[in-house]
């Protein structure tokens, strides 16, 4: 082992949380250094070049939950952030022959094409999840409260955060607590359906139900998912989505910058063998060189599962957190591409090859909720839907760095694939078959896509595994189910980004408030690492 180093804080992987959780630790006057295993740091939202002359956002594609406060504290407009809003927020080309268009003013005009009953019913619809999101916002960037087996002493701080969300919900008057019920534990397809009569406006808004969750829009606990993705905004309009200029990569860069001018030390190619642990606790790290790094204190930007079962030696974890840690429950079902295009898509419902404001928004190309229940089903028996369910996002319309003149990049989330593929098949041996099936069924939208492909990048479950750490394609670092959520994420007694040993933290998206580019969980990590070290629990 090579001479070791000494700092306040070691932070185990480069993505978004872990660089916020560095600058906001370096402004509380702390050494902190990131180790990142991979050459860029970002994690999963990265920007790179896929084909000559095309750039895009690697894994994670969009933005509208990065958080404002993170924004505003880490000052990364001043770093390079710009942000654009989508003028459409998304367009649904159906297989009936018309089309859907949401946002910008447009939704309840084109809602009425299918059914007034539910154009009628849109205002409603949006108050009530507004009032249920606004309370969940507001618990963000709260550290939940923790299940402790100690004393007074340790329960009381917890039984006061107990107190302050009871407050909370106690603004909900009697409906709309049965309504925040409903939404935790109903699937998005039941929720949905008593709402809504016309298919297209489900599609549109249960898709959310499904994003990253290897599930039906049937399941159990898929309207929570659907509500989680209605918690952000865009330059400060509740519910939009956007384009980060530069891609996804340039908030990262954004805050690598503000971490750095902070005082962190960001090595890249740098990945971590092990925890170190020393007398039952976390001393530091030993990178895969050799090198070991001592901090007072280790956190973790991984998933869990890769923290516990690979990088701390069992030995030093109780049994009974070591097999709670191994049910952890992760895979989202997702398939990413990134395609390079000679030309804009040629939609059949809605024809034109010139820049159109629905080529500039999140297109679904899932016409229905039943379409999507056929498609989990499929792909759990067979292992990828032979009809798939894809968004595609074209960022190039907005921002033109991304491509040559008058040539695009689109960015397609694809689902369902299984996270894992039956009968011991290899993702490995059938990726291109299908990205061929992805393609084919965007050309049978827009017939001219799959001849204006020029090259692709391909991201299986599987890829995204072993390029991000996202164990079984999982884009949140863990499903977001009730057993998964809030004080139990990632398990209860550690809901307050506190590992199972002392000096070891967790900032990534696998604590609260779970998945995306939130910044949130690095946030709230900092803020208890911060306390911990003023109140002498890390000497």
């Amino acid at each position: 082992m090579k001479g070791s180093t000494v700092r306040d804080v070691v932070i185990v992987g480069g993505g978004h949380n872990g660089l916020v959780c560095a600058a906001y630790l370096a402004a509380a006057g702390l050494k902190v250094s990131v180790l990142e295993r991979r050459g860029v740091v970002g994690g999963a939202a990265v920007t790179e070049e896929f084909h000559p002359g095309f750039r895009n956002s690697v894994a994670s594609y969009t933005v509208s939950l990065l958080n404002p406060k993170v924004i505003r504290d880490l000052e990364l407009e001043r770093h390079g952030l710009k942000v654009l809003e989508r003028p459409l927020a998304n367009f649904l080309p159906l297989e009936t022959g018309g089309f859907l268009k949401i946002g910008a003013g447009r939704t309840r005009e084109e809602v009425a094409k299918f059914s007034v009953r539910d154009a009628d019913r849109l205002d409603a619809y949006a108050q009530r999840l507004d009032v249920i999101a606004d309370v969940l916002r507001d618990l963000v960037l709260e550290t939940p409260p923790n299940v402790t087996s100690g004393g007074w002493l340790e329960a009381l701080p917890q039984l006061l955060r107990g107190a302050s969300l009871g407050r909370r919900l106690s603004r909900l008057d009697l409906p709309m607590r049965r309504e925040l019920l409903e939404l935790f534990v109903k699937s998005a397809g039941d929720y949905l359906d008593a709402w809504f009569e016309s298919a297209p406006i489900k599609a549109a808004y249960g898709f959310d139900g499904i994003v990253g969750n290897f599930a039906s829009p049937y399941s159990a606990g898929s309207a929570y998912v659907l509500l989680h993705h209605v918690f952000g905004e865009v330059n400060g309009k509740k519910g939009a989505w956007g384009h980060a200029v530069g891609g996804m990569g340039a908030i990262t860069q954004a805050m690598a910058r503000a971490a750095a001018g902070r005082g962190v030390e960001i090595r890249t190619a740098s990945p971590v063998r092990e925890v170190l642990v020393e007398r039952g606790r976390a001393v530091g790290v030993v990178t895969e060189a050799g090198e070991a790094l001592r901090a007072r204190c280790v956190v973790s930007n991984l998933n869990p599962k890769l923290l516990y079962e690979r990088l701390i030696d069992p030995a030093h974890l109780d049994p009974d957190f070591r097999e709670r840690i191994s049910r952890w429950r992760c895979g989202s079902g997702t398939f990413r591409m990134n395609v390079a295009l000679s030309e804009l898509p040629d939609f059949t419902v809605l024809p034109g090859r010139g820049l159109a404001e629905h080529h500039a928004s999140g297109i679904i190309m899932a016409p229905s909720l039943a379409y999507m229940d056929r498609a989990y089903l499929d792909a759990k028996a067979h292992g990828w839907s032979r009809q798939p369910i894809v968004e595609m996002l074209i960022p190039s319309t907005l921002d033109d760095s991304l491509a040559p003149p008058g040539m695009h990049v689109a960015s397609l989330f694809c689902q369902h694939v299984a996270p894992v593929l039956p009968e011991g098949a290899s993702w490995d041996d059938h990726r291109e078959e299908v990205a061929d099936l992805m393609i084919d069924l965007v050309n049978g939208h827009a017939p001219n896509f799959k001849a204006a492909v020029l090259g692709r990048q391909i991201m299986s479950p599987l890829d995204l595994e072993r390029t991000f750490g996202l164990i079984g394609g999982d884009i949140f670092h863990g499903a977001l189910s009730l057993d998964q959520l809030f004080s139990a994420r990632p398990m209860l007694g550690h809901g307050d980004y506190r590992g199972p040993l002392p000096g070891l933290y967790m900032c990534g998206s696998g604590t609260h408030p779970g998945g995306g580019v939130t910044g949130a969980p690095g946030h709230n990590a900092a803020r208890e690492i911060a306390r911990d070290f003023r109140r002498g629990r890390l000497r």
